[in-house]
């Protein structure tokens, strides 16, 4: 009885060291230390012509059984390291480009977003956003917007049918507000995106474009830090030789205020000397007290543009309609 007790410690042996082959080569030489042609167990298995006529059928039949077990043993253990081979050694960032090449072209908008947000991200602006669903707190009451404005009015507002009176964002000058309530100065954001006017359809106006604001808030932050932010992102966008001028305006959320005029050979080329392109102002001291800024101690400056308008001039379109209609013929040349 003595060989029918070992070949049960010898299977559990087998199969430990089985398992715990770390990879595919060492596993091979477990297989040929134990089940190979001079292995452990084949060796036991020679051993059976000693046996009398009485224990073979039994140590047989364990030698058997034992055999099929390590066999299904080395199958498996071998599908776990041919999968584990398979896999990088590194980690897979799933966010990388894929190997193949894209599909379609991004739209002109996204190109000239992606452009505005690159010159601004390399003079150290980081990207905010908001909601396009806003409240009038945010869009008027607390941007210093008086209640008998113009631009609250329905004919100029897109106003929600809810007990709130919720409104699409006529400008993305609510996300300032936001972005401040949060944090504490100093600021220095941009905001890309989708704003609503009533305005009717025609070759320079939509009632949905896109709009990006940006907002500086530092200790003295002045109209000349202003100016040559404007300065630098324009000659990133439209070439070295864009000139820039300021015109006194009015908007209620800046103290001064001016409109941005701005030319270079594209405008030349349309047969004027100058052409408006933005917004801009120091924010208000109201303002900075309505978000809990101290305007004693705090300034800043905030200026905001379409993008469509920066789109259409770059490249030669004269209808902004057509960034909407969804034309094959017109997005592929882009």
């Amino acid at each position: 009885m003595s060989f029918l007790n070992e070949i049960e410690p010898l299977k559990q042996t087998a199969l430990t060291e089985l398992s715990a082959a770390p990879d595919l080569a060492a596993l091979e030489q477990t297989k040929g230390a134990w089940i190979g042609p001079n292995g452990k167990f084949t060796a036991l298995m020679k051993q059976l012509g000693t046996l009398s006529k009485e224990e073979k059928p039994a140590a047989g039949k364990l030698i058997n059984a034992a055999k099929v077990e390590l066999e299904a043993a080395l199958i498996s253990r071998r599908e776990e390291l041919e999968l584990k081979a398979a896999l990088p050694k590194e980690p897979t960032d799933f966010t990388l480009p894929g190997r193949r090449r894209a599909l379609g072209k991004l739209h002109p908008l996204t190109q000239v977003t992606d452009d505005i947000v690159r010159a601004f991200r390399k003079i150290g602006f980081a990207v905010a956003d908001g909601p396009e669903i806003e409240d009038e707190y945010h869009c008027f009451d607390a941007l210093n917007t008086p209640a008998d404005h113009p631009a609250r009015d329905s004919q100029d507002t897109f106003y929600l049918n809810t007990p709130d009176k919720r409104l699409l964002r006529t400008h993305t000058s609510s996300v300032q507000i936001r972005v401040m309530e949060k944090q504490p100065p100093p600021v220095r954001i941009i905001v890309p995106g989708r704003v609503y006017r009533r305005d009717n359809a025609d070759a320079t106006h939509n009632p949905t474009f896109h709009q990006i604001e940006g907002l500086y808030v530092d200790k003295n932050v002045t109209v000349g830090d202003l100016k040559g932010t404007v300065e630098f992102v324009f000659r990133e966008l439209m070439g070295d030789d864009v000139k820039i001028r300021f015109r006194p305006h009015y908007f209620s959320y800046t103290e001064p205020s001016y409109e941005i005029d701005f030319t270079n050979a594209l405008v030349k080329k349309m047969g004027k000397d100058w052409l408006e392109i933005a917004g801009c102002g120091m924010v208000h001291p109201q303002v900075f007290e309505t978000v809990g800024y101290d305007p004693e101690v705090w300034t800043g400056w905030a200026f905001g543009f379409g993008i469509e308008r920066i789109a259409m001039l770059r490249y030669g379109i004269n209808d902004i309609r057509l960034f909407y209609e969804n034309d094959g013929r017109f997005l592929k040349q882009f």
